[in-house]
């Protein structure tokens, strides 16, 4: 047992080094490789021109240096079968069967036609040449560059040329064997194009794909940028235009208690400072994810609880204090509501008394409850102010725009106008079903 551990160790041993061995001849072919696509694609005509000189001295010279295929020094029934041609006709039957691969990868169909006719006449006067080899080079570019309804056209040309040659060639081997010879090799050349297209086709699917998957990252990350101003955008809007509503209101009665009463406009005073402080505590809550320093590391940002149903009290009470006459309810199970939920709700009342705050000015008397019953949350906020609220004609604020968007994160939505009796009201539907997923 111990010397078979040992014989598969050193065997796993050598594999391992023979796999980092051939890592550095991959990578060269890789790079070798990548470097011929390159300039082929900058020189296209540059590989067909190499392909031509390299058959022609491979298989062209050789001919036209010793004669034909059936001459030299081979079988004597092999000189006898084929008939032996003069150097001229050689080399034109050879530059009919070599000089239509320049334009192989461009018309395959008509390089493979020409080679084609020259290939048939050429085994019709009997001759026999090395430089037949580019009838099966065209017949794999085609394959690999042509159109695949031309194939089967292509296929049966083919047949009937290797035919013609194990016909001519009968006299010095077998029909058959020369049958199976040529027919092989001319579907290896056949199958080496499809395999080579197909491949082609799966990279360049798989490069679309990844094109493609970066191009839908790159809009996500533009889409949750954008989301993530949006959602910043609006928690500014909320804090500092609460909190700037809350601060001009003390403002104008702590100049107005100046004269009559200066402990109350004292008072005032200190209130806008605390609502001031309130506020950029806030704004460096929402502001400090993005803060970063001079260095570009990131700051941590300072974390505090987002407000949450608790808080609306305290926002009424900071609203009495300006000058409105709030009365606060609630009903149904409000403990259960999650976070989310209670920011949407604490985020739309804030908004809604501060346009009552500044639309109806201190004074008003508002009534706001929160309801939650079997499947929804229902918002009222009514307050007795004029039903007419200053504005654009027929456009909504940002803040309204806001409440609208808070509410339907949840399928909610905002009905506002004037209410029955005078006032204004403003009334906040929310779905409290589980969205899909987040079960």
């Amino acid at each position: 047992m111990t010397t078979t551990t040992s014989a598969d160790a050193a065997g796993t041993a050598d594999a391992a080094d023979a796999a980092d061995g051939m890592g550095p001849l991959v990578a060269w072919l890789s790079r070798a490789g990548q470097r011929l696509r390159q300039a082929d694609r900058a020189h296209p005509w540059a590989l067909d021109t190499a392909v031509v000189l390299l058959v022609f001295l491979v298989f062209c010279l050789p001919d036209l240096l010793h004669g034909g295929a059936g001459d030299g020094d081979g079988p004597r029934r092999l000189r006898i079968a084929f008939t032996r041609l003069s150097p001229a006709a050689m080399l034109l039957l050879q530059a009919g069967l070599v000089l239509p691969l320049l334009w192989r990868r461009r018309t395959p169909m008509t390089a493979f036609g020409a080679i084609a006719a020259v290939f048939v006449l050429q085994w019709a006067l009997g001759a026999a040449l090395r430089a037949d080899v580019a009838l099966f080079i065209a017949l794999y570019s085609l394959a690999l560059h042509g159109r695949l309804r031309q194939l089967p056209w292509a296929c049966g040309i083919m047949a009937a040329g290797m035919v013609l040659v194990a016909l001519r060639a009968s006299r010095a081997v077998s029909v058959w064997d020369a049958l199976f010879f040529l027919l092989s090799t001319a579907t290896a050349a056949l199958a080496l194009g499809l395999m080579v297209r197909t491949r082609r086709a799966q990279l360049a699917g798989l490069r679309e794909r990844a094109a493609r998957l970066e191009i839908e990252r790159d809009q996500r990350t533009r889409l949750a940028t954008a989301t993530e101003r949006t959602r910043v955008a609006r928690e500014m809007h909320d804090i500092v235009g609460h909190n700037l509503a809350v601060m001009i209101t003390l403002a104008d009665a702590g100049a107005y208690a100046t004269d009559t009463a200066p402990e109350r406009g004292k008072e005032a005073l200190q209130l806008i400072g605390d609502t001031g402080r309130t506020a950029l505590g806030e704004l460096r809550r929402v502001l400090g994810v993005l803060r970063e320093t001079s260095d570009g590391a990131a700051v941590p940002p300072e974390l505090s609880p987002q407000p949450a149903l608790t808080d609306i009290e305290a926002l009424c009470e900071g609203v009495r204090i300006a000058g409105l006459d709030i009365v606060y309810r609630t009903a149904g199970n409000v403990d259960v509501l999650d976070r989310g939920m209670q920011l949407t709700v604490y985020r739309i009342v804030q908004e809604a008394l501060t346009n009552t705050l500044k639309h109806a000015g201190a004074g008003t008397r508002v009534t706001l409850t929160v309801v939650v019953e079997d499947t929804r949350l229902v918002i009222r906020v009514r307050d007795n102010g004029p039903a007419h609220r200053p504005g654009p004609p027929n456009e909504e604020g940002h803040g309204l725009v806001g409440m609208r968007e808070r509410a339907a994160l949840y399928g909610g939505k905002i009905i506002t106008g004037p209410a029955t009796g005078g006032g204004w009201t403003v009334e906040a539907t929310l779905d409290l079903t589980p969205q899909d997923g987040a079960r």
